[in-house]
């Protein structure tokens, strides 16, 4: 299956969610080599924009993302990756998923606690 790597600029949109509870735990990007080493190896890998190169989820935390299932969208330039997470959360801030804030009265809010503390796990460094 050829994804269409060229319609966005050489990277495809990666929603991740959680196999077992539906829930969604991020939004990441890939390029053709982060897809064909997250199906080769089966860890969710990823291109990071701001640093310009790979990223093997959970390199720094070892909170990695074990693929399950990918399915693509209509347009072939989104994928859905169904994963179990191998840790207590995958957001660098230290949340269970990096959406844990939430739109109440206009304003944004905190609406879950942190799984794990962000500063034990990167050393400073999230």
């Amino acid at each position: 299956m050829n994804l269409d790597f060229q319609k966005t600029g050489g990277l495809v949109t990666a929603v991740v969610q959680d196999h077992s509870t539906n829930r969604v735990l991020m939004v990441g990007y890939m390029n053709e080599e982060a897809f064909r080493l997250t199906v080769e190896t089966g860890f969710a890998t990823f291109y990071s924009r701001s640093r310009q190169k790979l990223w093997l989820k959970g390199e720094s935390s070892g909170h990695r993302l074990v693929v399950r299932e990918i399915s693509a969208d209509c347009d072939l330039d989104a994928v859905l990756l169904k994963v179990d997470p191998l840790g207590p959360g995958v957001c660098h801030e230290g949340y269970e998923s990096c959406f844990f804030r939430r739109l109440e009265d206009g304003a944004w809010q905190i609406a879950e606690p942190r799984a794990y503390d962000p500063n034990a796990v990167y050393r400073g460094r999230p």
